[in-house]
């Protein structure tokens, strides 16, 4: 999780085309059905803050916790940018979903945008699992995205391209991944240039390595079930279609019992 400190600078860039409202406004119905009157949410992976704020509109108090300094500092500038009434509800810390130890009790954990799938292993999945599980309210929930198994296994990933730009500069990210179907995981290695417009100059950054872990519902089930937790509903991310094998995101909702 920790390389995503490098893309501080221009990770909005990148993702400007991602609906922040549209992805706040699905989960928060999840929230409202299945953890009805929830007034709390603590934020696993909460990157630039983007999401939180969003949550914070619909009257959520938000505790964001990310890895990367640089991504918490774009979170708290992204604060700092925010009404007075919304700030309010808006906190972030460092830390390691892993690790977690905060001296709060929330009725909703999310962990959005794929970042369980950056837990290499199940141990460290399970790790993360019984965290959520001692920071959750009894009958709270945990709403979480990961690559979906079939889908990986039958389509296998390929490489992309991605490029975006604003005023100042050009981004382009080349992904190649590297499949390792016996430990369950893909090597995705980004090769990134930036150009200056202006200048004209082009620059090369060092060459990032994310691995991700592709989980199937079986797994979900066994370590929720391992972890205190039940699944109470999963599905295409942004849909609930039925997942298959061509759905790369599928969303869970786990719940803590009563």
């Amino acid at each position: 999780m920790s390389v995503f400190g490098k893309y501080s600078s221009y990770y909005d860039l990148l993702y400007k085309d991602k609906d922040y409202s549209a992805e706040a406004n699905f989960v928060y119905g999840l929230i409202e059905r299945y953890k009805p009157g929830a007034s709390s949410v603590l934020e696993l992976g909460c990157g630039s803050g983007r999401h939180a704020l969003e949550f914070a509109k619909k009257g959520l108090s938000i505790h964001g916790v990310d890895l990367s300094l640089e991504m918490l500092a774009e979170a708290e500038n992204e604060k700092k940018r925010a009404p007075e009434n919304l700030a309010a509800k808006l906190s972030f810390s460092q830390g390691d979903m892993r690790e977690l130890d905060i001296d709060s009790h929330f009725d909703s954990v999310l962990s959005l945008f794929h970042v369980v799938s950056y837990l290499p292993t199940l141990a460290d999945i399970k790790t993360a699992f019984l965290k959520v599980h001692e920071h959750l309210n009894p009958g709270g929930i945990f709403i979480f995205d990961v690559w979906y198994a079939p889908a990986v296994v039958s389509e296998q990933p390929t490489v992309r391209v991605k490029k975006m730009a604003n005023s100042d500069i050009e981004v382009t990210r080349i992904a190649e991944p590297v499949w390792h179907p016996n430990e369950c995981w893909v090597d995705v290695c980004y090769k990134v240039f930036i150009r200056d417009i202006k200048a004209n100059v082009i620059e090369e950054l060092d060459t990032e390595v994310h691995r991700m872990r592709y989980l199937s519902y079986p797994e979900i089930e066994i370590l929720a079930e391992l972890c205190g937790m039940e699944i109470v509903h999963s599905g295409e991310w942004m849909t609930e279609k039925k997942p298959g094998g061509d759905t790369w995101g599928v969303f869970f909702v786990l719940r803590k019992p009563e």
